[in-house]
This record gives C-alpha cells, structure tokens and sequence, in this order.
C-alpha cells in the first residue's frame, strides 16, 4: 500500500513538471514576499502575509504576461516591417538590374555609328 502511494506521488510529481502550467521563478517569489512582509499590518498571521504574497505574486505573473505579449506583437511588426523593406529592395534593385541587363537600343545605334565612321575613314584614306 505505501509502494502504491509512493508511486503515485511520484507521477503526480512527474505530471506537474510536465505540464503545460506556467512555473513561477524564485526570484518572483521572494519579491512577492518582501513586498507582503514591508505592507504586514501588526497583528497580521503568517497566513494572511502568505495569501496577500500570492496576491503580489499573481499580479507580477500578469504584469509579464502582458509585457511579454507586447513584446512579441512589437516584434511581429518590426519583422513585418523588416519584411516590406527587403522586399521593397529587392523590387527596386530587380527593376535595376533589368534595366542595366538590357540597355536598349542606344548602345547599339552608338556600336553602328562607329563602324560607318571606321568605314568611312577607310574609304577617304583610299580615294
């Protein structure tokens, strides 16, 4: 019978580290409890300064919930804006890039003109 609840224990111990709880560090523990233990009223059990410390501690756990969640939703929009700008790079030096691999016409009006005026020289040189 003492194997059997041993053993149970035992998974229940398991089960908790695994499962998907947040876990509370020990830092936000002991600045829970310095924070109840500075507000302790004269009079006041060690109950009711462990319950206001978990009170403390709740509202530390939401408070970095919410900067966390800020956190990501800010870093979802510079990753979005990070995006936006490569891409609008990569448009920009494409549309370069086709303009410079296809220079047009120009060269080619330039690459004739010169060969006519080579020609031309040779033919008057002849005459």
């Amino acid at each position: 019978m003492a194997y059997h609840i041993k053993y149970s224990v035992l998974i229940e111990n398991k089960m908790a580290k695994y499962s998907g709880k947040n876990k509370v560090s020990d830092k936000t523990k002991d600045d829970a409890l310095k924070i109840a233990r500075g507000t302790q009223r004269p009079g006041q059990t060690k109950e009711q300064t462990k319950l206001i410390a978990q009170g403390i501690q709740k509202g530390i756990e939401q408070y970095k919930k919410k900067q966390k969640e800020k956190s990501r939703e800010l870093d979802k929009k510079l990753n979005k804006a990070r995006t936006a700008i490569v891409t609008t790079e990569n448009t920009e030096t494409d549309e370069s890039a086709t303009s410079a691999s296809s220079p047009g016409v120009l060269p080619w009006i330039l690459l004739v003109m010169s060969w006519l005026g080579f020609a031309v020289y040779l033919y008057l040189d002849y005459i």
